[in-house]
């Protein structure tokens, strides 16, 4: 009788835990759900600006290209050392 009572305390411990993250969960997943749309909104923002400046640099590529590349010839290149 003493190990059905030990069980039924174990099980009423275990069930309140349940039922508060049973209460809680809808908030967290709401407030997560609501920051991926808003970094989702922010994303597409800057997908846009970036498809613009693309388009801008398109149309000045070609005048700039013989210049870059006697800039590039010349320049030394520089040394890239591992972060770790």
């Amino acid at each position: 009788m003493e190990i059905f009572g030990g069980f039924m305390v174990m099980m009423s411990i275990l069930g309140l835990f349940l039922a508060v993250v049973w209460l809680i969960m809808p908030f967290v997943v709401f407030a997560i759900k609501n920051k991926q749309d808003r970094s989702l909104e922010i994303l597409e923002g800057i997908d846009k600006r970036l498809t613009t400046l693309e388009q801008q640099l398109r149309g000045h590529q070609p005048q700039q290209e013989t210049h870059a590349a006697a800039t590039v010839e010349q320049a030394p290149q520089p040394t890239v050392l591992p972060l770790a």
